[in-house]
């Protein structure tokens, strides 16, 4: 279908990052489960319950345009995973490597979304909806914090990933 309204890109892109949050929840439940560090379980447990509720503000979002959610297939969240799980596999057998690799791939999922929603409140703001861009503020924000705390857990994270690697060695 061919956007031709501002419109109907906001709704495409409030689609597209409906279907993001969804592929990102279900990928943080399967990396929950592999997670080994305390840290990163306690990361991802967190941001587990601040996506279901970035799913909710999403959902009143819709409500406010008198829409039904809808998922737009995003391709870039499919990758995201794709990578992830990829990665995962990969790493699954030294888990310092593994609990590495989950962060950062979060760190990316994390920026991609700032970069959805930055960009969807832009487009609210410029068609008057306050109190949808508020809903997505409210969502950017937990995304900015969570980039900020994922970034900041690397540096023990490669440590600790640099240690079992020097043994392996």
């Amino acid at each position: 279908m061919a956007i031709k309204t501002l419109e109907e890109k906001f709704q495409h892109g409030l689609g597209d990052i409906y279907d993001a949050e969804h592929r990102f929840l279900e990928a943080q439940q399967t990396m929950l489960e592999s997670a080994t560090s305390a840290t990163v379980r306690k990361n991802l447990e967190k941001h587990i319950v601040e996506t279901e509720q970035q799913i909710v503000n999403l959902t009143k979002v819709y409500e406010a345009l008198g829409l039904t959610p809808k998922r737009v297939a995003c391709d870039a969240a499919k990758g995201l995973v794709t990578e992830g799980d990829k990665l995962l596999k990969e790493t699954k057998d030294v888990p310092e490597l593994a609990d590495l690799g989950i962060t950062g791939s979060c760190s990316k999922v994390e920026h991609y979304e700032i970069a959805a929603y930055r960009g969807l409140i832009a487009c609210a703001e410029s068609m008057g909806q306050t109190e949808i861009a508020r809903l997505l503020q409210e969502n950017l924000q937990q995304e900015e914090n969570t980039a900020q705390t994922l970034e900041a857990t690397i540096p023990a994270l490669l440590k600790q990933a640099m240690k079992t690697s020097s043994q392996a060695a």
